[in-house]
């Protein structure tokens, strides 16, 4: 019953109220962004959503170059994308000196709360991945798209960014069969305790 409607009101309800307290950052990332990169202020991106249905996440720019490029493996992952496989590296030449604060802070996660408000995304849930990672999805990896993608979820309050892929995955389908509002909350809690200490962010 909260995974059918519940959830939606919490993200609305939640969005909404964040939105309105973090109002007054809106116009001094704006500044820092154009002082130190210029424009375009936002950074968007094509990502898998529920159902393998592709969306447009929006974030603040935190790259030189606003179009980020994904590398497709040397040999096709045939059979599913590898356990061991760690999408994001600490060491990226092409943020910039603000984008690695905004990033280390996950200020630059905050335009996808309209990504939630419009439906694309749910606060809690398995992070969005590229299509030129999804498109290897195995059938248990699969499982991980039933669900609408989420702003954070338990694999990030269990790892963040250090986390490989297999225990994405695995921390994903615990959070599918285990949904409900009690674990929403705690995740969005650890959330907040994570983003404090800043560790596996980049």
């Amino acid at each position: 019953m909260y995974e059918r409607f519940g959830k939606r009101c919490f993200d609305v309800s939640v969005s909404l109220f964040l939105l309105l307290i973090l109002l007054p950052l809106y116009p001094i990332i704006s500044l820092l962004l154009l002082m130190s990169s210029g424009t375009p202020l936002l950074f968007t991106q094509i990502r898998t959503g529920q159902f393998n249905e592709p969306f447009k996440i929006i974030k603040f720019r935190t790259m030189k170059n606003n179009k980020k490029k994904v590398n497709n493996p040397q040999d096709a992952w045939y059979e599913g994308v590898p356990d061991d496989f760690i999408f994001k590296s600490a060491h990226n030449s092409e943020v910039t000196k603000i984008g690695a604060f905004l990033r280390k802070s996950s200020i630059d996660e905050i335009p996808q709360l309209f990504n939630v408000l419009r439906g694309d995304m749910s606060l809690i849930g398995p992070r969005p991945e590229v299509p030129e990672i999804t498109q290897w999805y195995n059938e248990k990896q699969l499982n991980r798209l039933l669900m609408k993608p989420g702003l954070t979820g338990w694999a990030q309050v269990n790892g963040r960014a250090d986390s490989c892929h297999g225990h994405k995955i695995e921390h994903d389908l615990f959070y599918i069969k285990n949904c409900s509002f009690k674990l929403d909350l705690k995740i969005f809690i650890l959330t907040i305790v994570a983003i404090w200490k800043g560790k596996g962010a980049y």
